[in-house]
């Protein structure tokens, strides 16, 4: 028979096709020896059994019939596998590599048939080289479109790796909360390519360290998600410490911050009961030079284990979500001081005292904003007085709290002297006029800049039921009357503290026995969706509201204003409820500027202690009162007048018309005076002078417990 090279092609094709199957087998063979990527994946394995086959067979069939290289259509799934080979990492140089070793099998089955059928030497090369040339044809066909699917999918998943990031900086580290942060970083990790995510941090960097603490690697479990409810779940819950074992995949992701991959399970952490993890990658969580933990990210139900391009995108998701986990453990640390500083600052207990009941809050500001310098105090004042303070330093963080704990200090220092309230916001002034330069003056650009305050300073006189207010920059206060009427009281307007140079005036209002005084800072009525005025609405109906106790109307205010109990700014309530000292409790006597009205002030106290059932202060009041009239008659001037209160102790008051306070010295053994005073603060709890807008008054409080038989006449005489 003669043959031409395109029959001889035929013949060979249509030869060898009963023995595709040898033909098949050996590609196989050769590609699982040359190109072992292509077998390392379960369905890959499949998809490039099957194409194999169906490239051998339509390869024959194309010769045997004498079809063109490219009308012979490659595969339907070729680029499929094309495609899901991108999907796994393998170079494109794979594919291509396939392609030639299966076409020099096939190539070498086919040429060796050829002189079976002829020996004509320059047939058989003819026919050869129009055998090479339709292989070479069908071969850079069919893989220039593999190549173009590989290249296309490859493009598409490194956009969908480029978005994955994107979105993972869009989705974690939305607040500065750890907890929510992390679990942000396993949240997205199982939308997209894990099955279990479990993200674990060094117990010592929760707790505030910058690293692991001495001794075995404790680890706490701070997130996790699973992508089948009911399914597999963790041997290690959610909030449990558990022990890195030495040696363990995590230890050495630890110690040497490098993430690793795994196709069989590692760590006792990566146990979930029946069902193991079929692949786990292991990714450290590091930021600004400090390991904080761990991420594991695991499929056990996804066939497809993770490839080294699965181990890239985690450790890049990873390192941008260690940097907010850092930021908000930083910010965790910090606010928790602040929070502590603040607190420690606050009084932890009202003092005691009878001039008013009184209920407190302070709520610090929502985590974006941080602890602030809000602060209340309730100081105890002579003649049975109380002040009440509540004040805001501007700016939030440990430097106002510690600002306000500076100033909270100052009113306490300026309230001892018992000054008006105008009088003491002028030196308040003075004093954050001088804490202002002091911060602009620093070099440290944390705490440089100016201080600046608001204050509002009440004294409460339980006797005459008078309140003496003045403000400086504050929000007015609120007053409920008997009948449940709220207003505002119209306090003189005051600047802020730290402008100097402007003046303070303060007011005075009656208050009824029973009447409610409302102290508070403005980040209790303000908000970002909410005016002042629609604030200060909302706090005359929580007001308004019967209650119990002065407990549940701080509760009800805070519910009304703030419901979500996270407020925008820190917010600090002061709640006062009036008391009143009657007739029985209070005795007072003009006294004539005369040394021998001293006797008849002796006795008329002497009186009124026993009516009182207090004889047993006889002795000490007639010392103290007979120093105090003396002093007065000596060296003030008149009117003169001599008052006692019972209240928690007796007090003894003694007020004149002159300005000039007396002043505690030590006597000579010549001298035959100056001792009044010395014995006054020997006999005394406490005393002191307090000055009005005319006169002044020396007190002393005389104490029960103390003073109560410890004092015989005998044994001063």
């Amino acid at each position: 028979m003669e043959y031409t090279a395109a029959s001889l092609v035929s013949r060979v094709a249509g030869d060898l096709g009963p023995k595709a199957d040898e033909v098949i087998a050996d590609v196989v063979r050769c590609l699982r020896r040359e190109v072992p990527e292509l077998w390392s994946n379960p369905d890959l394995v499949r998809m490039t059994s099957e194409n194999i086959t169906e490239h051998v067979v339509g390869v024959l069939a194309g010769l045997e019939y004498g079809i063109e290289p490219s009308e012979m259509d490659p595969p339907a799934a070729e680029l499929e596998r094309a495609r899901r080979l991108a999907r796994h990492g393998p170079p494109v140089t794979v594919l291509l590599r396939a392609f030639r070793f299966g076409q020099g099998i096939v190539l070498d089955r086919l040429l060796a048939e050829m002189p079976r059928l002829t020996k004509d030497a320059e047939l058989i090369s003819a026919a050869s080289r129009l055998l090479i040339a339709m292989a070479n044809g069908y071969v850079d066909d069919a893989s220039e479109q593999g190549v173009t699917a590989f290249q296309e999918e490859r493009d598409r998943r490194l956009q969908w790796r480029l978005s994955l990031v994107n979105e993972a900086g869009l989705r974690i580290g939305t607040t500065l909360d750890i907890a929510r942060t992390t679990q942000e970083l396993a949240d997205l990790a199982l939308d997209h390519f894990a099955d279990l995510v479990t993200v674990d941090l060094l117990d010592a960097v929760v707790h505030g360290a910058d690293g692991p603490a001495p001794g075995p690697l404790e680890l706490r479990r701070v997130a996790q998600a699973s992508s089948a409810q009911g399914g597999p779940k963790p041997t290690v819950g959610l909030g449990a410490v558990h022990t890195c074992a030495d040696g363990s995949v995590t230890a050495r992701a630890l110690a040497t911050g490098r993430p690793s991959r795994h196709t069989t399970p590692t760590d006792p952490a990566d146990g979930f009961g029946t069902h193991p993890a079929r692949s786990t990658l292991v990714v450290p969580l590091s930021a600004r030079g400090a390991t904080l933990g761990v991420a594991r990210f695991c499929r056990h139900r996804d066939p497809v284990p993770f490839d080294d391009e699965d181990l890239f995108l985690a450790q890049e998701i990873a390192a941008r979500a260690a940097v907010a986990i850092d930021n908000a453990r930083r910010y965790t640390y910090a606010r928790a001081t602040a929070l502590t500083l603040q607190r420690s600052l606050l009084p932890r207990r009202t003092a005691e005292q009878t001039a008013v009941d009184v209920a407190c809050r302070y709520l610090p500001a929502g985590a974006q904003a941080g602890v602030g310098g809000d602060w209340y105090d309730v100081i105890p004042l002579s003649g049975a007085r109380v002040a009440l303070v509540v004040g805001d330093v501007v700016g939030h963080g440990i430097h106002a709290a510690a600002t306000m704990g500076r100033l909270r200090t100052a009113v306490r220092t300026l309230a001892d002297i018992d000054l008006p309230p105008e009088e003491l916001l002028t030196h308040l002034d003075d004093v954050v006029i001088r804490l202002s330069a002091e911060a602009s003056a620093d070099p440290d650009p944390e705490t440089a800049g100016d201080v600046g305050a608001t204050c509002l300073y009440a004294v409460y006189d339980p006797v005459d039921g008078r309140c003496s207010l003045a403000r400086a920059g504050h929000v007015l206060p609120a007053v409920v009357s008997g009948d449940g009427t709220v207003d505002l009281l119209d306090l003189p307007p005051g600047p802020p503290l730290g402008l100097g140079g402007l003046p303070f005036e303060a007011a005075e209002v009656d208050l009824p026995e029973g009447s409610l005084l409302a102290l508070y800072t403005d980040g209790l009525v303000e908000a970002r969706d909410r005016d002042i005025e629609a604030g200060l609405a909302l706090l005359r109906q929580a007001l308004a509201q019967p209650s119990a106790s002065l407990e549940d109307t701080c509760d009800t205010v805070l519910q009304a204003l703030l419901p979500a109990g996270r407020p925008h700014d820190d917010a600090a309530l002061l709640l006062a409820r009036t008391r009143a000292l009657g007739d029985h409790q209070v005795a007072a006597w003009d006294v004539d500027a005369d040394p021998a009205a001293v006797a008849r002030a002796r006795a008329s106290a002497v009186r009124q202690l026993s009516s009182w059932g207090l004889g047993d202060l006889d002795f000490i009041t007639e010392l103290v009162v007979s120093e105090l009239v003396t002093n007065a008659i000596r060296y003030g001037r008149p009117p003169i007048r001599l008052r006692l209160i019972r209240d928690q102790s007796l007090l003894c008051e003694v007020s004149d018309a002159g300005s000039t306070t007396p002043h505690l010295r030590r006597a000579r053994a010549s001298d035959e005076g100056g001792r009044g005073l010395l014995l006054v603060a020997q006999l005394a709890e406490r005393w002191g002078t307090r000055h009005a807008r005319q006169g002044k008054t020396v007190w002393a409080e005389l104490g029960k417990e103390k003073h109560a038989g410890l004092w015989e006449p005998a044994s001063v005489l």
